[in-house]
């Protein structure tokens, strides 16, 4: 029986680092995913909110036209003020 002390003495550090080291990854590895999935869920709601801005009622009315200009000739000057 003591003859196995020194065994064991040498393997325990070994699994408890291993264990240790096995849950330091997979709480990366989840903290990654997790990450991911609120990147994910943070552009699909940009887009939606992208998306419903492009579909309102205030995108389809062209802004008003500075006065003095005419309506379908591009201005020159590169400012609209007569």
């Amino acid at each position: 029986m003591s003859s196995i002390w020194p065994y064991l003495a040498a393997i325990v550090p070994t699994i408890v680092v291993a264990t240790m080291f096995y849950f330091l990854i997979k709480s990366m590895l989840e903290g990654d995913r997790r990450e991911r999935l609120a990147q994910n869920r943070f552009e699909a709601e940009l887009d939606r909110a992208g998306r419903s801005d492009a579909n309102s009622p205030s995108d389809s009315v062209p802004p008003p036209k500075a006065p003095g200009t005419t309506p379908g000739t591009p201005s020159t000057s590169g400012d609209d003020t007569p």
